[in-house]
């Protein structure tokens, strides 16, 4: 026998997923009522509608700022989508912040995508990984293998959109993105950031000052 949909259950589904009333209450009834499965298979539809938009230009939007506690980290992130219209949009505003939030809290975080990452920085890494000492005595095949994996393990870690979103642990930052792409019906895209971070670089031009100033006082 299927369980009566209530409003509240509409409700409660709509407040956690951002759904439609209608396909609200069409996946309560899909799941019998019940929550958890209801949010999963619209989190699903929405992944699905999502990747059909993500070859739309997308070239309105806007430039989000976020600067942390103690003005010591700030961010600036340019988050794209295809009307004025949205970009004006609360939910679309609030993603923006929370990308340049997510950001800001991932130090190790470089680039928007793998796409991003340039083939000599990649090359760089599995160099470094297929070296590493750990593996010098394993087989070619069995080294290559376990490198590989750190690899993806390192270039995630570079990569905004693999990032798990902090308010939200069980998506990543491209799920969250796609969420809204299947909320606000247009495609959405990180374009660039940049990460500020107080004296970065700071004691690198000093070191290179006080070696200049000690050649010239040595081939006096």
């Amino acid at each position: 026998m299927q369980k009566k949909i209530s409003t509240e259950n509409i409700k409660e589904l709509r407040s956690k997923t951002g759904a439609g009333i209608t396909d609200c209450k069409k996946a309560l009834e899909a799941s019998n009522g019940r929550i958890d499965i209801a949010i999963e298979n619209l989190r699903k539809k929405g992944l699905a509608l999502a990747n059909k938009k993500l070859d739309r230009l997308a070239v309105e939007g806007l430039v989000e700022s976020y600067i942390h506690s103690g003005s010591r980290i700030g961010v600036l992130v340019e988050l794209n989508c295809e009307t004025d219209f949205v970009a004006r949009q609360s939910q679309f505003q609030q993603l923006a912040k929370d990308i340049a939030m997510q950001i800001a809290a991932c130090h190790s975080v470089q680039y928007v995508s793998r796409d991003n990452i340039p083939d000599q920085v990649k090359q760089y890494e599995e160099a470094i990984e297929l070296n590493k000492e750990d593996l010098s005595s394993k087989p070619l095949d069995i080294r290559s293998k376990i490198a590989k994996g750190r690899l993806d393990k390192r270039l995630k870690e570079l990569c905004l959109i693999d990032q798990n979103f902090i308010k939200q642990n069980e998506i990543t930052i491209d799920e969250l993105v796609k969420q809204h792409i299947a909320l606000l019906g247009e495609n959405i895209k990180i374009r660039r950031f940049e990460r500020f971070i107080l004296g970065e670089g700071l004691q690198t031009k000093n070191n290179n000052f006080k070696n200049e100033v000690n050649n010239m006082i040595t081939h006096q």
